[in-house]
């Protein structure tokens, strides 16, 4: 079987980026979402990312002009998933939101078609279980920012077939990226190791250990971390970081994963990072660019 006609479900900050690169190298993209002015500003949003590649010398005009006319938009799955040989869920990393999507797509796909998700935490498994194709169940974790990134964490649930696996690498690769094969375990292997690193740093600040600023120098310039963890937090936005690591904590009942009280009041109150203007940081309206460097404790 040959992958030609992608869905891409969710067109937030990872169902765009997954698009546009989906676009980019040949593949025919329906972008799927509940709102027109939410597609609208993920093309919009291509279209930037698009321009910066151009600008960059990384693409010419005419692969810009050709990698938006792959893509085409759409308000409801069923409109377009029929066709489709793959489709790749990119909504709200929420269990309840994605088997919904997942038992939809079940009866409006071909049998043929792979079933996908991007998420960052939940169970593939419990996902496929959801369907009656679970050998075509797969995880197709992809970094942010999508277009820069090269890693695709892969991940197999208890049935994904090999076929199923073998052709998820083959759209990977297509795709320039690097796979990586990972089993259903909470978290997976990239946020089983970085959300505890992130909730350690926000305990540090919690505890008064340091401030934001002398954490994140910590991390950059003595780990090489090009990043420090409290900006990342940022960036991933603090209501996923919290979201992942209740996962990790329910599905491994291991207390060193509990979410720090400190990120649960943040999210409580609506300080979930870059996306919402603040978080660690305070932000331009939207831009990702920091502007008042690093939060205090009240």
């Amino acid at each position: 079987m040959s992958i030609k006609n992608i869905t891409v479900i969710g067109s937030g900050t990872m169902g765009n980026g997954i698009a546009h690169v989906c676009a980019q190298f040949g593949y025919q993209v329906s972008l799927v979402d509940i709102a027109q002015t939410a597609l609208d500003k993920a093309i919009v949003t291509i279209t930037k990312n698009l321009d910066r590649q151009v600008q960059k010398g990384a693409i010419t005009e005419e692969v810009k002009q050709q990698t938006l006319k792959n893509i085409q938009t759409f308000t409801s799955v069923k409109d377009c998933a029929g066709s489709s040989d793959l489709v790749i869920e990119a909504a709200s990393e929420n269990a309840v939101i994605k088997e919904k999507i997942f038992r939809e797509l079940d009866e409006i796909c071909a049998p043929h078609c792979i079933l996908a998700s991007n998420t960052s935490s939940i169970s593939i498994t419990k996902i496929g279980a959801c369907t009656k194709r679970p050998d075509k169940v797969i995880g197709m974790h992809f970094m942010n920012p999508v277009p820069v990134m090269k890693l695709v964490e892969v991940i197999r649930g208890y049935a994904t077939s090999n076929e199923t696996n073998n052709l998820v690498f083959e759209v990977s690769k297509a795709l320039q990226k690097i796979p990586v094969e990972v089993n259903d375990y909470p978290g997976f292997v990239a946020n089983r190791i970085l959300m505890p690193m992130i909730n350690e740093a926000i305990y540090s600040l919690y505890e008064g250990v340091a401030g934001v600023y002398e954490i994140d120098t910590v991390m950059k310039l003595g780990m090489a971390h090009p990043m420090g963890p409290l900006q990342l937090a940022d960036f991933i936005g603090l209501d996923v970081c919290l979201a992942i690591l209740r996962v990790l904590h329910e599905g491994f009942g291991n207390p060193k994963y509990a979410p720090c009280p400190l990120l649960v009041n943040m999210v409580t109150a609506g300080y979930l990072g870059a996306k919402s203007g603040e978080g660690f940081y305070k932000y331009e309206a939207g831009s990702k660019e920091l502007v008042v460097s690093g939060m205090f404790l009240k």
